[in-house]
């Protein structure tokens, strides 16, 4: 094969790739719909995409629970989540464990950063021989943020909170308090955290 003929050859694949990965996007983008649309899924004020589909009728009354709660609390809560490549979980904090479960799509880069300033991630996907995990649990008082993996689409995930999630229980900080507590981590901080 002469020189030309491969050139022409390659210019017909460089195409049909261009052609192909166009069609991917649209189907990407049209099964992010589906998915929001199916699970009725709505804005969470972290970023990306909820629905709560547990929330249990057993409830822990005040003087049961620790004292850093007011109120009473129901057992335990379980939400779906989805992130896109394009919006990501911001920075925030609870006060009781969270449970993270990966469904669908592809991984993501859970961030940590403990109450002594201790920065950790971890991925959460399926590819557990690649040192992926299935599920993770972020500690209480801890400050998480997650993204899709670079080079995602979307990741379909669960938590599940015990004792049941309130949102008196929940606290995303402007991009500046977390600076001040922890500027050795400003970069992550600045990516994953809203104004």
């Amino acid at each position: 094969m002469g020189t030309r003929q491969l050139i022409k050859r390659l210019t017909v694949l460089i195409n049909h790739d261009k052609q192909f990965n166009k069609h991917l996007h649209v189907n990407t983008s049209a099964t992010i719909q589906n998915i929001i649309d199916q699970l009725e899924l709505q804005p969470h004020p972290e970023g990306g995409y909820f629905k709560e589909t547990y929330r249990s009728k057993g409830v822990i009354q005040a003087d049961g629970l620790d004292p850093v709660y007011q109120g009473s609390r129901n057992y335990s809560t379980c939400i779906y989540f989805l992130l896109t490549a394009d919006t990501f979980s911001a920075f925030h904090r609870i006060k009781q464990d969270e449970f993270w479960h990966f469904y669908d799509g592809s991984p993501i880069e859970l961030h940590l950063i403990s109450p002594e300033g201790e920065y950790s991630k971890v991925i959460i996907g399926r590819d557990v021989l690649q040192g992926q995990v299935p599920q993770f649990v972020v500690t209480g008082g801890y400050w998480f943020a997650a993204n899709v993996l670079q080079g995602g689409d979307y990741a379909l995930t669960g938590c599940t909170v015990a004792p049941g999630f309130d949102f008196a229980d929940f606290e995303l900080p402007e991009r500046q308090k977390l600076l001040n507590l922890f500027p050795q981590h400003a970069q992550v901080i600045i990516a994953l955290t809203k104004g």
